[in-house]
């Protein structure tokens, strides 16, 4: 092993619980995986100790609810055990006798609630919140402020839960949250408490609630039993609905750096053992789950190297930590005492494990896109994995040899070609993929270029490595016409054959030509200083954030009404950022509004019946691109067993090539 990584091996202590080193798996929603009797189910089993089997030394569970009454949701949403403890105990005493298995310890995260954050459509009664205020989805909804009888049963719940998760096997409990602007939260932020009574006013009347909870754990389980706490020591709060940028100047609305420590102080002083830090509230909401536009890994580790300044207790940091060495460094130069990883172990649940064998080039890498997690959570469907289709269905996705060995031909080295032939050839069969350009990856090579995309080139470098140790024969450079796949004695044909960019025509004499968006992408060096892109979805708007970091000035024009408005839906946290940062960069924005005529240094854009020229040096097109069906046309109807994946059977993103491509490769 590397030494520079020994210190993530070495064990360390909760409280008194031992742990046998220092990979946690952060809590995540776990949609999709409770009982209708509100307990876990068994896919929920699976995927936790598919984790466990990758080396973690600690797993904190996704929410569970300390009763289901008060802020009431429907059933089958979150795991609760007071509502059915017989049922909750059936099946959590096989996950953590099963965890245990492995060597790993297992923590509940339990939630005394979601107050203006919760999802309307999981709510079952009214919301609720520390004071009167209005929800967060959804503008309609007034919370309505907590009674203290309400604030007392909720305690009292909460040391009832923790009680029976104990006598399930748990090895301890993480409480959430005074974080992220859950309902505990909103009670510690001043900007939401407007109480007068014991749980209002100064900090430590905000606080009473979080440090009630964990006083009574320790009274009904015992005081050796560890009881965490999910914190953010930062709000990051800049207006209602708003956060603040990193290196942005603003008025911190929420809980600034100062009040953090102190109310990290008074938590540790009544019970927790343990802060998972972060920062960010849904009002900035990015910083609680960051996108790729952050531009360096650790996001957290600021806060959590503070912290460690000023309480006893164990940190756990998470936040884009899935750099081994980073990794090392922070808990070597006491940044943090342990690492938490979220989605990167729902990209690969064996990243410990190949970081101890020395096979880190075999990690998959998250890509920090929420498509397959949070994006999912929040719109009521199961939790999974954009690059990784077996999250959440682990048992069911699981490969098994092919019955039958086949020879197959894909065509296309795009994600959807590379994961075709991945999965094809882990299965035993002989898999012949064929690429026209020189490298694989196609258009993916351009978009990882972006300094916020780099993500995007290692998982290209993953694809190259396990192609090569499933021994997939890849022939580069080699185009493929339809006589050759006639002639050919492969079994099943698969046309992952990609996408063509749509392309648009303007007048003007004397022009600069247009550029297409992966042009740009692959050669930086033939834009100028001042940059018109034409298209404002996913694609124009990165490629003008890419522009904008390097000093450029850049107008987008949009004939829709807003940007980002076509394409598959952007998770909410990744759309909000990518806004939040064109702004800040000085990126002009032109919605309803068409460009008329291109000149050799300047277009004409009409916009509401007014037509005006502005001065750039170049013209970017990014206006979508449409599947690449001459080779597919041709195939149709023939007599081979022939799969259409990938953008050629209808442009999407990285997730919907890599799920079909999964799905049809685990079962031929």
């Amino acid at each position: 092993m590397n030494t520079n990584h020994k210190i993530l091996f070495e064990p360390f202590k909760i409280g008194k619980v031992k742990l046998k080193n220092r990979f946690v798996m952060a809590p995540m929603g776990s949609g999709g995986m409770v009982t209708s009797e509100n307990a876990f189910s068994e896919k929920a089993v699976e995927y936790y100790v598919e984790r466990a089997k990758g080396g973690v030394g600690l797993i904190i569970t996704g929410t569970v609810y300390v009763e289901n009454e008060i802020e009431k949701v429907v059933d089958g949403v979150m795991p609760c055990p007071v509502t059915n403890r017989v049922a909750f105990m059936h099946t959590a005493v096989v996950l953590t006798e099963r965890v245990h298995a492995y060597g790993a310890r297992i923590f509940v995260q339990l939630t005394a609630g979601f107050g203006r954050v919760l999802e309307p459509g999981i709510l079952a009664g009214e919301p609720i919140s520390a004071s009167p205020v209005r929800h967060f989805w959804d503008d309609r909804l007034m919370c309505r402020e907590l009674t203290l009888k309400e604030i007392g049963t909720i305690i009292e719940k909460t040391g009832e839960a923790a009680l029976i998760c104990k006598q399930a096997g748990f090895d301890g409990i993480e409480i959430h949250a005074v974080h992220e602007g859950y309902l505990l939260d909103q009670f510690a932020l001043k900007y939401f408490n407007k109480r007068t009574d014991e749980y209002g006013g100064d900090l430590r009347g905000r606080l009473k609630f979080a440090c009630n909870i964990v006083k009574t754990i320790k009274k009904r389980c015992g005081e050796d039993f560890p009881v965490t706490i999910r914190y953010s020591l930062k709000g990051c709060i800049k207006g209602f609905r708003q956060g603040g940028l990193p290196g942005e100047e603003y008025k911190e609305l929420g809980r600034d750096i100062g009040e953090g420590i102190d109310a990290a102080k008074i938590l540790e002083e009544a019970g927790y053992e343990g802060f998972d830090v972060d920062a960010g509230t849904y009002d900035s909401w990015y910083w609680s789950h960051p996108p790729n536009y952050f531009l360096n890994k650790g996001v957290y580790l600021k806060y959590s190297e503070l912290l460690k300044q000023h309480i006893k207790s164990p940190v756990l940091v998470a936040g884009r930590m899935d750099d081994p060495d980073l990794a090392s460094r922070c808990i070597l130069e006491n940044k943090t005492d342990a690492i938490a990883l979220g989605r990167p172990l729902l990209a690969d649940p064996e990243f410990p494990n190949k970081v101890l064998r020395e096979s880190i080039g075999r990690i998959r890498p998250c890509l920090g896109c929420h498509e397959g997690c949070m994006h999912r959570l929040i719109t009521s469907k199961p939790i999974c994995c954009s690059i990784n289709p077996a999250v959440g269905r682990e048992k069911t996705y699981k490969l098994l040899p092919a019955a039958n060995k086949k020879r197959i031909l894909v065509i296309g080295g795009g994600i959807a070609g590379m994961e075709f032939s991945r999965v094809a050839a882990k299965r035993g069969h002989k898999v012949n993929l064929r690429e026209k350009a020189g490298q694989l990856g196609g258009l993916l090579v351009p978009a990882g270029n972006m300094k916020f995309k780099e993500d995007i080139h290692r998982l290209l470098k993953w694809y190259e490595a396990e192609l090569l140790h499933e021994g997939v024969s890849i022939h580069l450079n080699s185009e493929i016409h339809e006589a050759d796949i006639k002639n050919s004695d492969e079994d099943i044909i698969v046309l992952a054959v990609g996408a063509l960019p749509n392309k648009l025509l303007f007048k003007g004499k004397g022009r600069k030509p247009v550029i297409l968006v992966e042009e740009g992408l692959r050669d930086k060096t033939q834009i100028g200083d001042k940059v018109l892109i034409i298209g404002g979805g996913l694609v124009g708007c990165e490629f003008a954030l890419e522009l904008s970091l390097e000093g450029r000035k850049v107008y987008i024009v949009e004939i829709l009404g807003d940007i980002l408005s076509s394409g598959p839906p952007i998770p909410l946290m990744n759309r909000t950022m990518l806004i939040d940062m064109l702004k800040y960069q000085d990126v002009t924005v032109f919605t309803r509004t068409k460009v008329i005529e291109i000149f050799k240094d300047g277009v004409l854009i009409e916009r509401n019946g007014v037509e005006e020229l502005l001065e750039v040096t170049n013209t970017v097109i990014a206006v979508g691109y449409h599947p690449d069906n001459k080779l597919v046309n041709s195939l149709i109807g023939g007599d081979k067993e022939t799969y259409i994946i990938g953008d050629a059977k209808g442009v999407r993103n990285i997730m919907g090539a890599v799920w079909d491509a999964y799905e049809i490769a685990q079962s031929v």
